[in-house]
Parts: C-alpha cells; structure tokens; sequence
C-alpha cells in the first residue's frame, strides 16, 4: 500500500507534537493537525473501493492494514427537484448514511482505530451525540479492541442498539454530549483508555478529509461552488477544508478555486457556532440547555469553534439554524424529492441554505454539496 509521512502540529500555533497518543497542543490547547509531504498530482490512486483510496494523503505506516469496514466512495446524487426548491442551479447529496453503522463518522473511526490500534492502547473511550459512539463500537470490534462509549440518555434508541450489538460497553448519562466528554476524559485519566472526541485527537479528522478528496473526483477534480454541512463538532467542515487544501498544494485541483463557499447549519436550539459568527466572534460560547431534535446537532461546546469559525470568514461563509419544525419539514422534502432517507441533520442544512439564498448571502447560480450525514433510520424506533 502507498503511504505517506506525517508529522503533527498545532492547527493554531504550529507547536510540533508526538505521533501516538496524540491530544490537543501542549502549548495552547488547540486542535493538532496531520502535515504530509505534497502528493503531486497524478500519484497513483489505490485500487480499491473504499476511503483508503487515498491512502497517500492518510496516516498509514508501510504494509500497515488500515481497521476497515468498507467505508467510504458514497454516491453524490443530483437533485435538480431540490435545487429549484432552494433555489440555486445545481444541487447534490452527498449520501454519508451509505457508510458502515449509517453516518459519516464511519470514516474518522476507521482512520483514528487504524492509529490507535497501532499505537497499543489498551482500549478507546468516546462520547457521542450517537452516530460516534455506534461507529467506534464498529470499528472497535472490527480491531479486536475494548471500547466504552458514554452517551445521553436522550440518544436515539436504535443508535444505542447499535452499540450495544457491536459488544461496547455503554453508558448512558442524563446530560448533554458536553457531559459525557468530561466523564470519558475522567475515565481515560484513570483506564489508561485513549480519549478520541472530536477534534480531541488528530486522526479522526484526517479520515473525515476523505469525504473531500471523494467530492472533488466525483465533480471531475473540480470544486463546488458552495459546500452545506450540517455542524455539531465541527470535523466534517474541518476535513473537508483540510483536503481540498492538500489536492491545491499538489495540483490536484485548480488554483482558480480552491475552497467553496462553507455554510454551517445549526439547530436553533444548539447553535452555538451560529451565535459566534453572527457576534463576529473568534470563538463559540457554550450553549447552555441544548435541545434539538437533530441529535447530532446537540453539541453545546464544540472544540473545533475557532477552526470553523476561521474557515467561514476565509471563504465569506454562512452559519445560521434552522427551527424544528423546518427541520423536520425539509427532512421530509429531501426524502421524497430525491429517496434518500436523510437524517434530521439534512432537514436543517437544506433549511438553512434556502434561506440563505432568499437572504442573498448565498448566490442564486452556484453549484451545491449538501452532505447527508447520517441515516433517517437511526431516528426511527
């Protein structure tokens, strides 16, 4: 398998950081980022039918097997019902509940169990909204690996069958996601478990990235102009931005554009990225009381606030929420426009980009993504 080296930096001040058992910076508590050398343009692609297609952009050692279930290569389908619904000229889904346990949380875990599988952890703890926690049971059996995975009771009841099916060890908490991280954190200070909530290690992201490498070969090495993702954590967007960085350093796409246009949708009942950007802030207050539908929405303090907040003023980008009623209204619309069994999440990233365009802020003639990232299935009991 072709692979690439890295070395791990601070995404904030560029403080270098061990490879194993990697966390936030040791200097300023922010993300830490997986740097490559370039990959020119025309490197070979593998042949094989998932993610780790692009294993020379992902941290994989020499004859090193990635912990995989499949995931990834997701269909882009175009809806051009749904775009002249919201009004712009081209719109796709991009269809994440195609992945292994029906999100695009698949593709994180598959790339930060790679790691952590290598690195000798005695076992993995996460907390989740759901979709997290049901992914890390998944790729933690595929691993041989322990896992304890804490979440709100409020979790949506066939997400935690889920889990508990894949053999994880589950908690449930009254509480917020916000909750539940400070009790894994405890948890891994005492186990010796590694920690691996968003953005709270370097290699989850790194496997999110995959869904823009797949995006920019799926439009013909060509970047939209307008990318939807509905944001909890924030790694989604944080990938997304990541690879089309690295495709720009090696050729792979035009340097005419190398970014969209990055609308983040929020609940209105869990915005706290929203209410930072409106305020023109640098970083999100916690949301305190969040309640939403959209569980993966539900994310009152997300550690990647000041990395997505940069990339919405770097690319004059768009947050804003949506109501639940909207939510739901759109979720529906999505379905039977286009037969994807969408998640909430999408209800709330289709509803805030028409509202987007109705406001100007997004232009009438721009080409869409919208990201599906999860499953309507995982909602219903």
């Amino acid at each position: 398998m072709t692979t690439a080296s890295w070395t791990l930096h601070c995404s904030a001040c560029a403080t270098a950081a061990a490879l194993e058992r990697a966390s936030l910076c040791g200097a300023c508590g922010q993300p830490l980022f997986a740097r490559y050398d370039v990959v020119p343009k025309g490197t070979a692609l593998l042949d094989r039918w998932d993610m780790w297609r692009y294993a020379p952009f992902l941290p994989l050692l020499p004859d090193e097997a990635p912990v995989s279930l499949g995931e990834g290569l997701t269909p882009l389908i175009e809806s051009p019902e749904l775009a002249k619904a919201v009004g712009v000229r081209r719109l796709w889904i991009k269809d994440e509940a195609q992945n292994p346990t029906a999100s695009f949380k698949a593709r994180g875990m598959s790339a930060a169990v790679t790691r952590a599988r290598a690195a000798g952890m005695p076992g993995i703890v996460v907390p989740t909204a759901g979709n997290a926690g049901a992914a890390l049971a998944a790729y933690g059996a595929a691993a041989g690996m322990r896992v304890r995975v804490i979440a709100p009771r409020t979790t949506p009841r066939p997400i935690l069958d889920t889990i508990e099916a894949m053999g994880a060890e589950l908690i449930r908490i009254d509480g917020h996601i916000g909750d539940a991280g400070k009790m894994a954190l405890a948890y891994a200070a005492e186990s010796g478990y590694f920690a691996i909530s968003t953005l709270r290690e370097p290699y989850r992201v790194e496997g999110m990235k995959t869904m823009g490498f797949e995006m920019a070969e799926q439009l013909g090495w060509r970047v939209p102009d307008v990318v939807v993702y509905p944001t909890g954590g924030g790694e989604g967007t944080v990938g997304i931005w990541k690879a089309l960085q690295e495709l720009a350093a090696g050729g792979w796409i035009s340097a005419d554009r190398i970014q969209p246009q990055y609308v983040v949708a929020q609940a209105a009942g869990c915005a706290p990225i929203a209410r930072a950007f409106a305020a023109g802030a640098d970083k999100a207050e916690p949301w305190v009381d969040p309640v939403t539908y959209a569980a993966g929405l539900r994310v009152p303090a997300p550690l990647g606030d000041r990395l997505v907040l940069r990339i919405l003023k770097e690319t004059n980008g768009l947050a804003a929420t949506a109501s639940e009623e909207s939510i739901r209204e759109w979720t529906l619309r999505l379905a039977t426009a286009t037969g994807v069994d969408a998640a909430p999440e999408d209800g709330c990233a289709l509803s805030v980009l028409r509202d987007g365009v109705v406001a100007g802020r997004v232009r009438g003639d721009a080409e869409v993504v919208v990201f599906n990232t999860g499953s309507g299935a995982s909602y219903r009991v």
